[in-house]
């Protein structure tokens, strides 16, 4: 192993198997780079960031959130509470919440889909379309009144 200290408190090591740690003292943050190209970095607050050979980026908060930050632009959230939240790279989200409803974002309309069926949705107009699991829909204009209720 070689170490290597600089005047300002840093350290460098080169372990035996290649891996290179450095740690910065001014930020207390520990930068680990692997053969293959994987980069971990360690925060004081106990937030780790993988950075992989492919562009792709895993954050693991100290909450336990994680967010994977992929090369093509699309993203994943997963929250210690079993959300999920994806976002693909023209901004589309969706959001499975672990109660089984679902949400689906676009420029469009937003979306919420519920385990029994039911599905709401509220366009970018304000209009508001409601189809319940029976098979009746609503249908509410942008201020708010019903203009069809099929049962």
């Amino acid at each position: 192993m070689t170490t290597i200290s600089f005047f300002n408190g840093d350290v460098k090591k080169i372990m035996p198997d290649q891996r290179e740690i450095y740690y910065y003292a001014d930020a207390q943050t520990t930068h680990t780079a692997y053969p293959d190209g994987l980069e971990v970095l360690q925060f004081p607050n106990n937030q780790i960031e993988k950075h992989y050979p492919d562009g792709t980026k895993e954050i693991v908060f100290p909450d336990r959130t994680v967010k994977c930050l992929y090369s093509n632009g699309f993203k994943e959230t997963f929250f210690p509470d079993g959300t999920v939240v994806k976002v693909e790279k023209n901004g589309d989200k969706i959001v499975v919440f672990s109660n089984g409803q679902k949400e689906i974002h676009t420029v469009r309309f937003k979306r919420r889909e519920y385990p029994d069926g039911t599905v709401k949705t509220v366009y970018c107009n304000g209009r508001q379309e409601t189809k319940y699991s029976t098979g009746r829909v609503q249908i509410k204009d942008e201020e708010g009144n019903v203009s069809l209720d099929k049962k």
